[in-house]
């Protein structure tokens, strides 16, 4: 049996437990608790250690989905979970104040990670807020010399999240089919 790993990481609110939970084959395991700081401004719960799924693409292989804390105070989290992993899936909520900004530091948090692995962008909340446009991220990605597939997604949706998993694996070998 071959089995993989994949990291969503971004910030709180962003859609990390929604996305596993979307394309999980299992029941998702979460750490919620009751968000206490401003966090409980935007959601009840957060994310305190992972969110962990699994996604069975058939022929034995399976992918194993985690999501990381999105809270800064609980980065500790972030080298553990990156650990065997083979690529990222940064999501961002182009409803925040800067979402650029946002990517600027998920960017720089999990460079050594992205370098040696690959990465995939999902823009969630495009539908609430279109005041950035995917040509927006690709051209605020230019500083970092990345290039990485950018989709707008619906967290929700199984096939918008399974097209950036989809995305991310032919990144990382592009003889997929």
């Amino acid at each position: 049996m071959i089995q993989h790993k994949i990291i969503f990481t971004g910030p709180v609110g962003a859609g990390k437990t929604t996305a596993i939970g979307s394309i999980s084959d299992t029941p998702p395991i979460k750490t919620d608790a009751a968000a206490s700081d401003m966090t409980k401004n935007k959601k009840s719960t957060t994310t305190v250690a992972m969110d962990y799924g699994i996604m069975d693409i058939g022929g034995g292989e399976k992918i194993h989905l985690y999501g990381t804390p999105g809270q800064e105070r609980f980065d500790f989290m972030w080298d553990i979970l990156v650990t065997g992993g083979i690529g990222l899936i940064l999501l961002l909520d182009n409803t925040r104040a800067d979402p650029f900004q946002d990517m600027r530091f998920f960017l720089q948090s999990f460079r050594k990670f992205i370098d040696k692995t690959g990465l995939a962008i999902g823009v969630t909340q495009m539908d609430l807020n279109n005041r950035y446009c995917i040509d927006d991220y690709h051209i605020h990605l230019k500083p970092f010399n990345l290039n990485p597939p950018v989709f707008s997604v619906d967290a929700r949706e199984k096939r918008d999240v399974s097209l950036l998993v989809q995305s991310l694996m032919y990144t990382l070998d592009p003889g997929l089919s």
